[in-house]
């Protein structure tokens, strides 16, 4: 029985990663595309569904780190999973004013190849019990350009909405209202961009430690 969890654990892994891969492989082929064809006002409504699709299936990885399925911590995963739902959802899909701004190219473009690197890499290891050498490098170094250029990209978009946000007052709550409760969209994305200050250090620092580990093993194989 345990050998049949296992590999049904396996398959199960294989089946997501290479089916999320897809769906980024499809976003920066779009994006490239459209790119060159009619240039970055473009770009968002060409990825929009697959965009949406591929950065929420990543929901799926807080499960799988709370039920014991991968070993990754829910405290890495977590913050870098919900800055990027905060700006496909809360920024991109909720004001269309951010949508022609020539930072979502590069923020498609920065993170469809991490994921792309990233999926193929876990879809491997999971499908043939390993993955290439190179494929590890590029897992654990791409980063050192990606991750600078999409979390620029992420608060210059979270920063370029506040004035419409302001605006709109859309998502707001006012009080009185029978729950006695009140809430400032304008203010959660404030403070949302605080939360980058601390959390960038921490997230590069983090994944700086595990590209030594990795390269560590990767130098003694």
């Amino acid at each position: 029985m345990a050998g049949l969890g296992s590999s049904l654990k396996r398959l199960y892994l294989s089946v997501y990663n290479w089916a999320v891969f897809a769906g980024w492989a499809q976003v920066l082929y779009l994006a490239l595309k459209t790119l060159m064809e009619s240039g970055h006002v473009a770009v968002y409504d060409a990825v929009e569904r697959p965009l949406q699709l591929a950065q929420t299936a990543a929901v799926m990885e807080i499960l799988h780190g709370l039920v014991g399925l991968v070993r990754s911590p829910v405290s890495a995963t977590l913050p870098q999973i919900g800055s990027r739902l905060y700006v496909t959802w809360a920024v991109l899909w909720s004001f269309p004013e951010t949508r022609t701004h020539f930072l979502v190219s590069s923020l498609v473009i920065s993170w469809s190849i991490t994921e792309i690197i990233r999926y193929s890499f876990f879809g491997l290891r999971e499908a043939v019990g390993f993955a290439p050498s190179w494929l590890l490098w590029l897992r654990y170094s791409t980063f050192l350009i990606l991750y600078p250029t999409g979390i620029t990209s992420e608060v210059g978009l979270i920063y370029t909405a506040l004035p419409y946000i302001k605006a709109s007052e859309k998502y707001c709550i006012r009080m009185p209202n029978k729950w006695n409760f009140s809430f400032d969209n304008f203010y959660a994305a404030i403070l949302t961009l605080g939360i980058y200050v601390p959390g960038i250090p921490h997230m590069y620092t983090y994944m700086l430690g595990q590209r030594k580990k990795a390269l560590a093993r990767l130098k003694r194989e």
